[in-house]
């Protein structure tokens, strides 16, 4: 594997990885609403975002504004739609994974995370056309095994893990379509539609601001670490690998929140779910293997 792809592996496994104490935050905001810690996260970000291309990519900015003059009436309105969709499908997953960890349980979190990578997967075969291996089609089936006997335990952590997987897979399929513009400043676009989409049910239910330290250092928190950074991250490994190839990495994310749920805040497991994420592990490993095999023929050369 040449390095360059290497780095795009990289980058979507640290993400992945970030992604999985994302519960440690989260629930130490459990006292206030989903609507709150959405509306503050967003808006955050927002600051964060748009701070760091002014202080150290305006060449990317300059550069993405010149192209987005310069393509056709046809392909401006395709990038408009793709944005404006991936933006509805962002926002609405992160308040249904805020609610789902601080009112269901975390393991319903961690659960829609390897929902997640199927649909990813089916989804970048069959819309996007990206090849599978029979490899990676046996790891898939592994995959589907290992969550249907998750899926013998509560109907309702089931329903909203299947929904918040739903989201943010076809969240990926659109952000994988584009690829002539930079994913930092898809991402501040994004970031900023999403605050013009929140902005009136916030002052609708406006409350009066949080003063409480804690509050807004896990809200910063939440921004830098939780968000900008893993989602840039992500992003830009869709630049390098297929989507099918990122939705089953980010099942590195949900094996470390279940692990988080286990001895961090105690949650319980029996030897069934044990068994179930060790079979999930093994059809990761599985799913990327070939990529696997190539970067340590690489590494030996």
């Amino acid at each position: 594997m040449a390095p360059s792809k290497s780095k795009y592996l990289f980058s979507g496994v640290l993400s992945a990885v970030i992604w999985g104490f994302f519960a440690i935050p989260l629930r130490n905001l459990k006292a206030y609403s989903p609507e709150q810690i959405l509306y503050y996260r967003i808006f955050t970000s927002l600051v964060v975002i748009w701070l760091a291309i002014f202080l150290f990519r305006r060449k990317e900015l300059k550069k993405d504004i010149s192209y987005f003059k310069h393509i056709t009436t046809r392909e401006k309105k395709i990038v408009v739609s793709q944005v404006i969709g991936a933006t509805v499908l962002l926002v609405f997953n992160w308040y249904t994974f805020i609610y789902a960890i601080n009112n269901i349980s975390i393991k319903s979190g961690a659960f829609a995370y390897m929902v997640c990578p199927l649909i990813t997967a089916f989804g970048g075969f069959v819309i996007l056309k990206e090849h599978l291996y029979k490899v990676q089609i046996v790891a898939l089936i592994l995959a589907t095994a290992s969550i249907l006997m998750l899926a013998t335990g509560s109907v309702v952590e089931v329903t909203w893990s299947v929904v918040i997987a739903a989201l943010y897979a076809f969240y990926l399929i659109i952000q994988r379509k584009m690829q002539n513009l930079d994913k930092l400043n898809v991402l501040a676009v994004q970031i900023t539609i999403a605050v013009l989409l929140m902005l009136p049910f916030f002052f609708y239910q406006h409350t009066s601001l949080p003063m409480e330290a804690g509050f807004w250092l896990n809200i910063v928190l939440i921004a830098i670490v939780f968000t900008v950074i893993p989602l840039f991250l992500s992003l830009f490994a869709l630049v390098g690998i297929p989507s099918s190839t990122l939705g089953i990495i980010i099942y590195i994310n949900p094996i470390i929140a279940f692990a988080v749920a286990i001895f961090y805040f105690n949650e319980q497991i029996d030897s069934h779910q044990l068994m179930a994420y060790l079979l999930l592990l093994f059809a990761v490993f599985l799913f990327n293997w070939n990529m696997i095999k190539d970067m340590l023929t690489f590494r030996r050369k």
